[in-house]
């Protein structure tokens, strides 16, 4: 069976795509929106999530690789968290505006519900960026 992917986002200044990078590996937490939670707790070792930077770059600018089962965050009980390790940076990064202007994916909750942080990624958006990034996502 192979990966699903997901999207999850972060603000630059709280945790970016370069501290992912030079950690290597993260806990993915701090998430609280319920439908959020729920979209991390569908998670499987091996899902491959799209890093997107908000807070005004508004763009995907890397992959990372789902490494735990979802559990709960030991720091709010109604919350979820996973591990993560660091896959790549997608350079250039693909903007939130490119997203929009293609107009495939205007039912995506990444479109619809801008404050939504952790979404699963549809199969039809993956094939998109596989396009654009030729070897990068497997």
């Amino acid at each position: 069976m192979s990966a699903s992917y997901h999207l999850a986002k972060t603000e630059p200044g709280t945790y970016s795509i370069e501290r992912l990078e030079r950690e290597g590996k993260t806990t993915w937490d701090g998430v609280t929106n319920p439908q959020a939670v729920r979209n991390i707790r569908q998670m499987k070792p091996g899902d491959r999530i799209f890093i997107y930077h908000s807070g005004g770059e508004s763009a995907i600018v890397g992959l990372a690789c789902v490494l735990s089962e979802p559990r709960d965050d030991a720091k709010n009980p109604k919350s979820a968290v996973v591990d993560l390790e660091y896959g790549c940076r997608l350079d250039p990064p693909t903007t939130l505006h490119e997203i929009k202007q293609s107009h495939l994916f205007d039912d995506w909750s990444l479109v619809r519900q801008s404050r939504l942080s952790t979404m699963p990624a549809p199969v039809e958006f993956v094939a998109w960026m596989k396009k654009r990034y030729p070897g990068k996502l497997a």
